[in-house]
């Protein structure tokens, strides 16, 4: 998505990629969600990703989420009545294995959300990340269609922030999905937790005999796109656990999770191995392909190339399973041919 709000917001890019919670009323046709608790007593406060204290006077009810935030929600039995995300339900990273029953489909494409039908669903909050570059949350940046953002007017927009660390934001839902009733200590989301700190320690202890620097791209017929960890909270986190992750230095400006290296200057960085965006990870390889300068980078030449979860982690499961495959894969890598 973050590719695709490239292309929407700087064409000069040339970018080719780009709850109701235990009380869901039974018109909703959803079931009451066995891992929540009773909905508590208002008033009701949480602290957005933007900073902004949201305030309510009763506890919210009636959800609607981004998908990868529903997702988060329902880990601990927040089930939304509504849903918009970025691609279809049925090829989502995010509600692979999630049940979606008695929940509205209000979009299933970036910037496009049927808020006629949101409308009808009564919401008294609505879920969805804090993007802190474009100051904007999920499904309602600058260039997303302008009868899609009239969702923000049916009712207060909140959730976590982006920034720092997927776990804080996996943190944040964690603490958002308590603030609406859930119990969390009796959830899968606890479960999920446990497994993702299992990983999370597996992943460091092998960084931990390694000396590894890794660049994360993104590849395009036009250009190379160098990923800037600070926008990236899973590439902190990576380093924060012992991947050296490079940081360019020299981020667009206008959008600055990514620098634009032309493919002549595609050896700019050398890295032991490159981490290419998995949600283009097939077409890269191709792209690439027809890249002369592609092997001017000593890790390509090598063929060390890593999928890397690319801005659509959010659940401490999906974090889990992510780490240990990251980890598996960087066991054979070699570190010395980096600068």
């Amino acid at each position: 998505m973050r590719l695709r709000l490239a292309l929407a917001t700087a064409a000069s890019l040339a970018l080719a990629l780009s709850a109701c919670s235990s009380d869901v009323a039974d018109d909703d046709g959803a079931e009451p969600a066995s891992g929540a608790s009773a909905t508590p007593e208002g008033p009701w406060t949480f602290t957005d990703g933007s900073g902004e204290v949201v305030e309510l006077a009763e506890v919210p009810t009636r959800i609607i989420a981004h998908a990868p935030a529903a997702a988060a929600l329902i880990s601990y039995g927040i089930r939304p009545v509504g849903i918009y995300g970025d691609e279809s339900v049925d090829t989502d990273p995010n509600l692979d294995g999630v049940d979606l029953t008695g929940i509205e489909i209000l979009g299933e494409e970036w910037g496009s959300i049927d808020v006629a039908k949101a409308s009808t669903l009564d919401a008294d909050l609505i879920v969805a990340d804090w993007w802190p570059a474009e100051k904007a949350h999920s499904g309602l940046e600058n260039s997303v269609k302008a009868k899609s953002k009239k969702l923000a007017e049916l009712a207060p927009v909140v959730g976590p922030s982006q920034g720092g660390s997927i776990l804080n934001l996996a943190e944040g839902y964690e603490d958002l999905a308590e603030s609406l009733g859930a119990d969390v200590e009796n959830s899968q989301g606890a479960e999920d937790k446990a497994a993702f700190e299992k990983a999370r320690d597996a992943f460091a202890a092998a960084m931990a005999d390694k000396d590894l620097t890794a660049l994360a791209v993104s590849p395009t017929a036009d250009l190379l796109y160098a990923a800037n960890p600070e926008f990236a909270p899973e590439l902190l986190d990576f380093t924060e656990w012992g991947l050296q992750v490079v940081t360019p230095d020299a981020p667009d400006p206008d959008f600055p999770y990514w620098e634009n290296l032309s493919w002549e200057n595609a050896d700019k960085y050398q890295p032991d191995v490159l981490l290419i965006d998995s949600r283009s990870f097939e077409e890269a390889k191709k792209t690439v392909a027809a890249q002369p300068t592609w092997t001017s980078i000593r890790a390509a030449e090598a063929g060390q190339l890593i999928e890397w979860p690319a801005f659509w982690l959010h659940t401490y499961a999906d974090y889990a399973d992510a780490l240990t495959k990251l980890t598996a894969d960087l066991a054979d890598v070699d570190d010395t041919i980096g600068d």
